[in-house]
């Protein structure tokens, strides 16, 4: 029998723990957030705090040297040019992310982004460098009318489309809308499943599906981190309201890193 640990060192797959911290925060309170982080830390985990773009500076000095990445919430699909009041791939490259978030559902709802929009985003930040956070997931509409396979297939689709044999260099994260902010969480059978049809939509599009690291993100905690974690296609969380407290962060994180250790108490790099 192959367990989780052992299956996902086979597959090289270390776990990654992201922190959204949406349109939260200010630069002294930010400041003070890293501070703990970096006090709480080494992880055995890979862990990165993607931030409001004007606090960048701050979290790229802040965490400089730490072992923590830092990335944004999103960028433009174009080039820099006449884009007023976008952010290019360049741009956040230059601040040293290693990570971008796009396709998160509130850019989806709020900003009216189609599924190749975002394709697009992701193909824009391959190409410079980063590594795009590509976030899929239903509404509760969608899961209650039996579509949710259907629903996040479509919106894998159309990246897989774009990026053709590179989409192997992305982390997907599996959000359910219907568990953004609301308390609710699919639970880590619901989470399992479709990680692993995610996973044999990729692995059509790549011989590399089994190294790419799948998230699962929707009222992520402390209290439900270890049994998600403990899934054989789940790699880590993408985690918002948590992420802005110290302790809950640091617990999931810390979750991970028993992830990465697995019972051998051997790591996954």
């Amino acid at each position: 029998m192959v367990t989780h640990a052992s299956a996902q060192m086979t597959a090289g797959r270390l776990p990654l723990v992201v922190g959204n911290w949406k349109m939260n925060g200010t630069r002294v309170t930010s400041v003070e957030l890293l501070a703990a982080l970096r006090s709480a830390g080494p992880f055995d985990a890979e862990v990165s705090v993607c931030c409001p773009f004007p606090y960048l500076v701050d979290v790229a000095l802040s965490l400089q040297g730490s072992g923590i990445a830092w990335g944004a919430q999103d960028c433009s699909q174009h080039e820099p040019g006449a884009y007023t009041g976008e952010v290019a791939a360049s741009m956040l490259a230059e601040f040293g992310c290693r990570h971008v978030i796009v396709g998160h559902s509130e850019r989806r709802t709020h900003h009216a982004e189609s599924d190749t929009l975002v394709a697009d985003k992701a193909r824009q930040a391959l190409a410079h460098g980063l590594t795009p956070i590509v976030c899929v997931g239903e509404t509760r509409a969608e899961r209650d009318a039996g579509s949710t396979e259907a629903v996040v297939k479509r919106q894998m689709s159309a990246v897989i489309h774009a990026l053709g044999h590179c989409v192997s260099q992305i982390v997907v994260a599996y959000e359910p809308i219907w568990a953004i902010g609301t308390g609710l969480t699919a639970t880590p059978q619901q989470a399992q499943a479709l990680h692993a049809v995610l996973r044999a939509q990729l692995a059509a599009a790549s011989t590399r599906a089994g190294e790419m690291r799948l998230l699962y993100g929707g009222s992520v905690n402390a209290a439900n981190a270890a049994e998600l974690f403990a899934q054989v296609d789940i790699d880590g969380a993408l985690v918002g309201g948590a992420s802005l407290k110290e302790a809950d962060f640091s617990a999931i994180c810390r979750a991970a890193s028993h992830a990465a250790l697995g019972s051998t108490g051997k790591s996954r790099t």
